[in-house]
C-alpha cells in the first residue's frame, strides 16, 4: 500500500501525539474536557504487533479521500503494520462475519505505545455492511468518525447517521450500537473514567444464542 504525504520516519509511538494535534483542530469543548486528561509526556513503550481480517479494509480507505484529518489517516495507514490491533469479543459472543469485519488498537493508554492511566485513545475500524451490535462499559466515550458515513444507536432511541468529524459522546454505561453501509468505518475513540481495562460488554439481548 502506498500512503501519501506520510513523514518516512514516523513511529507507533509518534502516532498518538499526531492523533492528539488532530483533535485539538477540531476545536470541540467535549474533547477538550478528554484531552485535558492527556499526560504531557506519555513514556512509549514496546507494543508486540497484531493484524486481523478487517485490515484488508485500509486499503479502500487509504484509495477514498476523507475531509478530516487526512494527515492522521495516512499517519495511520503507514504505521498499521506495526501495530497490536485487537478485539474484544470471541467466538463465542459474536458470528465470525463480525470478527472478521471489526478490529481496534490503542495507540494511548494501559496497553498502547504511548501510555496514559487517565484516558485511553484508539481507532476503531469497521468492515462495510456491519453491525455492531449494542454493548456498554464503565468508561464514557467519544467516538470521532474519519473516513465513512455509519450510523450510531445511542440506548433505545432512533438510528442516527454521522459525517466525519463529528464528536459522539456516550455516557458511562450508556448502551450503544453502530452500523455501517457500504462503505468500511474508520474512527477515533477516547475513553476515560472508569477502569480504562474494562471491557466492553455486549447487552444481554445481544448474545448469540447457543
Amino acid at each position: 500500500m502506498t500512503v501519501i504525504g506520510t513523514a518516512p520516519g514516523l513511529r507507533a509511538v509518534d502516532l498518538a501525539q499526531t492523533t492528539r494535534s488532530a483533535l485539538e483542530a477540531l476545536h470541540s469543548p467535549l474533547l477538550a474536557e478528554f484531552l485535558a486528561d492527556w499526560p504531557g509526556t506519555p513514556r512509549a513503550r514496546a507494543v508486540e504487533p497484531a493484524g486481523l481480517p478487517v485490515l484488508r479494509c485500509l486499503a479502500t480507505i487509504a484509495a477514498g479521500v476523507s475531509p478530516v484529518a487526512p494527515e492522521l489517516i495516512a499517519a495511520l495507514l503507514h504505521v498499521s503494520p506495526t501495530l497490536a490491533w485487537r478485539q474484544t469479543y470471541t467466538a463465542d459472543e459474536m458470528t465470525r462475519d463480525f470478527l472478521d469485519n471489526y478490529g481496534w488498537t490503542e495507540v494511548l493508554g494501559l496497553h498502547g505505545p504511548r501510555h496514559s492511566e487517565r484516558v485511553a485513545c484508539g481507532f476503531l475500524l469497521l468492515g462495510p455492511r456491519t453491525h455492531y451490535p449494542r454493548h456498554q462499559h464503565a468508561a464514557e466515550e467519544l467516538y470521532v468518525p474519519l473516513s465513512g458515513r455509519a450510523e450510531w444507536q445511542q440506548g433505545d432511541r432512533l438510528w442516527r447517521r454521522h459525517e466525519p468529524g463529528t464528536v459522539i459522546q456516550h455516557r458511562s454505561e450508556e448502551a450503544h450500537a453502530m452500523r455501517t453501509q457500504d462503505e468500511p468505518l474508520l474512527a477515533i475513540y477516547l475513553w476515560r473514567g472508569g477502569d480504562l481495562a474494562q471491557k466492553a460488554r455486549l447487552t444481554a439481548r445481544c448474545m448469540i444464542p447457543r
